[in-house]
């Protein structure tokens, strides 16, 4: 008798050493995905939403024309 209870290992410790890795997989793809999602949402706030510049031709040349000044009452 004590032959048949040693053959046979316990089917709750052969099942046990699996899912604590399953779970660290699942545990770090989630972290590692919740990482990405925030650094992607941090870029976006900062960096992606700025307004490029008018760069056209018209726009250059409003920007560097002289301005016109009117002269003062008082001086001819």
């Amino acid at each position: 008798m004590p032959s048949s209870a040693v053959t046979q290992p316990p089917t709750e410790m052969a099942s046990t050493p699996r899912r604590p890795l399953r779970r660290l997989t699942l545990e770090l793809f989630g972290v590692i995905a919740l990482k990405i999602v925030l650094l992607m949402l941090i870029w976006w706030l900062l960096f992606a939403p700025q307004p490029k510049p008018d760069t056209s031709p018209q726009a250059i040349a409003h920007l560097l024309a002289p301005t016109s000044q009117t002269p003062p009452a008082g001086h001819p």
